[in-house]
C-alpha cells in the first residue's frame, strides 16, 4: 500500500500542493481525469463547430436545391466535389439513378427500391459522423464521478494509516490527506458534468440534423418516384 507522509498543521491546501502531496495512485486518477476533461473539451467545441457548419451547408443546399435549378445541372456541380449531408444523399441518389438507366432499368419498382437504398446509406454515413465521437463524452459521464471515487476511497484508506501511525486525530494533522483524496472526487465531478450536459445537448442537435436530412431523402424519393413514372408512360406511349 502506498504511503501518504501527512502535512504539518497549518500546512498549504492549494489545489497544487494537494496534488502533489497525494499518493501516486490518487495523482494517477487526478491525471487520468484531467487529460479527460481536456479530450472532452476539444470534442465539445469541435462538435459544437461541427453542427454549426452542418446546418449553414444544409441551408445552402436547400435554397439551391429548391431554386428551380435543374437535377442533372445540381449532380454535374456536386458530383466531383467532396459533397456531405443532404448534398451526399442527393449525389448518391443521382448516381444511381443515371447507373440504373445507362443499364437500361426495366423494373420502376426495382430503381426506386435501389434509389431508396442508396440514400439511406448515404444518410447513415452522415449520421456516423455527426454522432462520431459523442460515446466517449457518455463514457466519460457515467465513469468519471466513479473513478474520482475511486481515487478518494484510496486516498482516505491511505490518510487513515497515516493518521493511525501517527497517533493523531488533530483537525490540522488530519484535514490536508481528506483534502487530497477529495479532490479526486472534485476532478471527476468537474469532467463528468459537462460531459453530460454536452452529450445531451450535442445528441439532440444531431438528431435534429438528421430529421432535416432524412426529411429530404423522403421528399427527394417522392420527386424521383415521380420522374420515374413519368419515363414509364412515355415509354409505354
Amino acid at each position: 500500500m502506498e504511503t501518504l507522509t501527512l502535512a504539518a498543521p497549518g500546512g498549504e491546501l492549494s489545489l497544487w500542493a494537494l496534488f502533489w502531496q497525494a499518493g501516486w495512485v490518487v495523482k494517477l486518477v487526478m491525471i487520468g481525469l484531467l487529460a479527460a476533461s481536456i479530450w472532452t473539451w476539444a470534442i465539445i467545441i469541435d462538435k459544437a463547430l461541427a453542427y454549426a457548419r452542418a446546418r449553414r451547408a444544409l441551408d445552402r443546399f436547400e435554397e439551391t436545391f429548391w431554386s428551380g435549378q435543374s437535377l442533372e445541372e445540381l449532380y454535374r456541380t456536386l458530383a466531383d466535389r467532396k459533397t456531405s449531408g443532404m448534398g451526399a444523399i442527393f449525389v448518391s441518389a443521382m448516381r444511381e439513378w443515371k447507373k440504373s438507366f445507362e443499364k437500361g432499368a426495366r423494373s420502376p419498382i426495382q430503381l426506386q427500391t435501389r434509389i431508396d437504398k442508396a440514400m439511406d446509406l448515404a444518410l447513415t454515413r452522415e449520421m456516423e459522423k455527426l454522432e462520431g465521437r459523442l460515446g466517449f463524452l457518455a463514457s466519460i459521464g457515467s465513469s468519471a464521478p466513479f473513478i474520482g471515487l475511486f481515487g478518494t476511497v484510496v486516498g482516505i484508506m491511505t490518510s487513515f494509516q497515516a493518521i493511525a501511525g501517527s497517533k493523531s486525530t488533530n483537525l490540522a494533522v488530519v484535514a490536508p490527506g481528506i483534502a487530497e483524496a477529495l479532490l479526486a472526487t472534485a476532478m471527476g465531478l468537474l469532467a463528468a458534468i459537462p460531459a453530460v450536459i454536452a452529450y445531451n445537448k450535442l445528441s439532440s442537435d444531431a438528431a435534429k440534423l438528421g430529421n432535416r436530412m432524412e426529411g429530404f431523402a423522403d421528399e427527394f424519393s417522392a420527386i424521383l418516384s415521380r420522374q420515374i413514372d413519368e419515363k414509364v408512360l412515355h415509354k409505354a406511349a
